[in-house]
C-alpha cells in the first residue's frame, strides 16, 4: 500500500497521511518484528538480549519516543557518544548541542544521505525544542497526537528516495486538498478491505491494548499467523526493510 501511494501523480491530503501511518506502522513491525526473532533466537543457545522496542507509539513526546524506540542505538549512542562528550553535566548549551550531535549522527548511521540526515535533524529540534521547554504540552491526548505527527512526517523524511519526493510528500500531508474524481479514486484504491484490516490490526497491535485482551491471545495469534502464512505463500521474496542499514 505504502509503495502504490508513493507512485501516485495525483495524491491527495488522505493519500498522504495513510502513506505516513502505514509506512510508521510498516517499519515498526518490521523491524521490532526482527529484533523479537533474534531475541527468541538467543534464548534458545542461552543468550538473554534485552527489548528493542517498548511500544513507540504510546510515547507523548520524541524523547519519550527515543526512549521505546530502537534501545538498542540509542542506548549506544547514549552510553558512547552523548555521556562522553558530557551529557547534561555540562549546562543547558552544551546539553542541547550533544543531543543535536546524536541525533544527526543517529540520522548517518543509516546512511549517507541527505534524507536520513534531514530526519536526523527533524528528530533533534523537536528533541531540543522540548529540552529548552518550548515545546512542553500538559495534555495527554494532544501530547500524542503532537509526537505521532512529528514521528510520521519524519518517517516520511525517512523512506522517501530523494530530498525532492519527501517535499512533495510533505507539501501533500498538509496542503493536498485535491479532492478530485482522481485523487479520491486513488485513495478509495489502496484502501481495500484487506489493506484498511490490516491497518487496523496493525494499530491494535502496535499499543498495549492486546495485553488486555491476553485471554484471547492464542485464538488471535493463531489467526493473524495463518493470515501471515497466506500472505507470504501469494507474494514474492519481500526482505526486511531494515535489512539494507
Amino acid at each position: 500500500m505504502v509503495d502504490d501511494i508513493l507512485s501516485f501523480e495525483n495524491m491527495n491530503i488522505l493519500s498522504a497521511w495513510l502513506c505516513a501511518f502505514g509506512y510508521s506502522l510498516q517499519l515498526y513491525f518490521d523491524f521490532s518484528g526482527y529484533s523479537d526473532m533474534a531475541i527468541g533466537l538467543g534464548r534458545v543457545f542461552g543468550f538473554h538480549f534485552n527489548e528493542n522496542f517498548n511500544y513507540p507509539y504510546i510515547a507523548a513526546s520524541i524523547k519519550e519516543f527515543w526512549n521505546r524506540w530502537h534501545i538498542s542505538l540509542s542506548s549506544w549512542f547514549r552510553d558512547y557518544v552523548y555521556i562522553p562528550l558530557g551529557g547534561n553535566r555540562k549546562g543547558k548549551l552544551r546539553t542541547n548541542l550533544n543531543l543535536a550531535l546524536v541525533v544527526l549522527l543517529t540520522g548517518f548511521w543509516h546512511g549517507a544521505s541527505w534524507n536520513f540526515v534531514l530526519w536526523g535533524v527533524w528528530h533533534g529540534f523537536f528533541r531540543i525544542m522540548e529540552n529548552l521547554g518550548v515545546i512542553k504540552i500538559k495534555n495527554n491526548i494532544i501530547a500524542h497526537i503532537y509526537t505521532l505527527v512529528c514521528v510520521a512526517v519524519g518517517f516520511m523524511i525517512f523512506r522517501t528516495e530523494n530530498m525532492s519526493q519527501a517535499a512533495f510528500m510533505i507539501k501533500n500531508m498538509f496542503t493536498g486538498f485535491d479532492f478530485s474524481p482522481s485523487a479520491l479514486s486513488d485513495f478509495v484504491s489502496v484502501l481495500s478491505p484487506y489493506n484498511a484490516f490490516i491497518f487496523v490490526v496493525g494499530a491494535v497491535l502496535c499499543v498495549p491494548l492486546f495485553k488486555k485482551l491476553y485471554r484471547f491471545r492464542l485464538p488471535i495469534s493463531a489467526l493473524l499467523f495463518v493470515l501471515c502464512v497466506l500472505n507470504i505463500a501469494s507474494a514474492g521474496y519481500n526482505p526486511f526493510i531494515y535489512f539494507r542499514f
